[in-house]
């Protein structure tokens, strides 16, 4: 299969997985339930810096310059989105000068992901699968936003937060394009996205019940 034929059939994938969602089901695995715009913007500062970390992190491994690129300003933009979600928490009235959210530690899926050395995989796992991910969730947070009236925060995000997450998802299907070559790389791939999505939390409950996967259990 050709790279571009190799994208769009893992894309496919993904999207027949999304299409299985309830309108909040992401909202409600991310939360183990408890969906309210706090609680929800609380979960967002932890992945958004898990996804800068992890980007940070890869930079310096990844030697192909046009995925150091992308890393580089995913990383700068999912800063900038904490950022803005930590404002939005203040104006909602949240005292957060001494909150971490990393206080109860890193998520199953950064440190598998941290685990991944092949750039093939950290592509496919990282701004490819965990990015389209953040797409299918924050399209269902705006809509609950929406159906709460804080109109704030849903316009923070589909004005800012969503297109930009959008479009690092589109920067890693064009670099699997680019670098998913051979029948070896592409099975690498394959593998890891598989693996993100059924530890991620935001699918957690979907990909044990359609696939059977559980989530490994990483140290």
């Amino acid at each position: 299969m050709d790279s571009y034929e190799f994208a769009k059939h893992l894309r496919e994938l993904m999207d027949e997985l999304f299409s299985q969602l309830g309108e909040q089901q992401t909202l409600e695995s991310e939360s183990s339930g408890q969906v309210d715009v706090v609680t929800l913007l609380k979960f967002a500062l932890k992945s958004e810096i898990e996804a800068s970390e992890l980007a940070g992190y890869w930079m310096p491994t990844t030697p192909e310059i046009d995925v150091k690129m992308t890393f580089a300003q995913q990383c700068g933009d999912e800063m900038r989105h904490y950022n803005l979600i930590l404002e939005r928490l203040g104006e909602l009235g949240e005292d957060m000068s001494e909150y971490d959210p990393a206080a109860e530690g890193y998520s199953p899926l950064y440190h598998y992901l941290r685990g991944l050395r092949t750039t093939v995989e950290r592509v496919a796992a990282g701004p490819f699968a965990r990015e389209a991910v953040a797409e299918i969730r924050n399209a269902q947070f705006i809509e609950f936003c929406k159906s709460v009236g804080d109109l704030e925060t849903a316009r923070l995000y589909r004005e800012i937060i969503h297109p930009e997450e959008i479009q690092h998802h589109r920067m890693g299907r064009q670099l699997l394009e680019k670098h998913a070559l051979t029948e070896e790389l592409q099975n690498l791939a394959s593998a890891a996205v598989r693996s993100s999505l059924a530890i991620a939390d935001e699918l957690r409950t979907l990909t044990e019940k359609a696939t059977g996967m559980h989530s490994i259990p990483v140290s």
